[in-house]
């Protein structure tokens, strides 16, 4: 799908599901990586994620558009546009939209570390368990303000 495609997809969407003309750009952003689209307050445009669409299929995509149409048309309205505002909800739900895009089945794996880190205080021996790697020549102990190390590393996969 090419952003011309893209284009006369929002505004088919905007005149079925909300009876008013998209009269912006609606384009794909090759830099989003963490969500399916965004609406950008200042120009007015949406972004969509084309992975969400290769990955997904057009229902996912559809649902993205719808999603991100209500920020724009209650924004363009001076009415609740934000996630938390009741407007959105209601439009959100009138329209079938979601409220979340579902993960990507490769998002779902990428990021969450196999490996627990246990750094220790040198002076007083309180124990961290980390997820993510610390700078230690930055942090130092919460309790006492001593001096860290890297005492073990754990594979969890081995662990099982």
């Amino acid at each position: 799908m090419t952003n011309e495609e893209l284009q006369r997809l929002v505004e088919d969407i905007s005149w079925e599901y909300f009876k008013r003309k998209f009269e912006h750009e609606a384009s794909f952003n090759p830099r989003l990586r963490t969500t399916g689209g965004r609406y950008l307050l200042s120009s007015h445009n949406i972004e969509i994620n084309k992975t969400y669409y290769e990955m997904m299929g057009l229902d996912e995509l559809i649902g993205i558009i719808k999603h991100e149409l209500c920020h724009y048309h209650l924004h363009l309205l001076k009415r609740g546009y934000q996630h938390k505002d009741a407007d959105f909800k209601s439009l959100l739900k009138r329209v079938g939209g979601p409220r979340y895009c579902s993960p990507l089945p490769a998002e779902s794996k990428k990021g969450k570390s196999k490996k627990l880190l246990i750094y220790s205080c040198v002076s007083c021996k309180q124990k961290y368990t980390r997820r993510k790697r610390m700078d230690i020549k930055k942090y130092v102990c919460g309790k006492c303000r001593g001096r860290l190390i890297l005492e073990e590393i754990i594979d969890v996969d081995r662990q099982s």
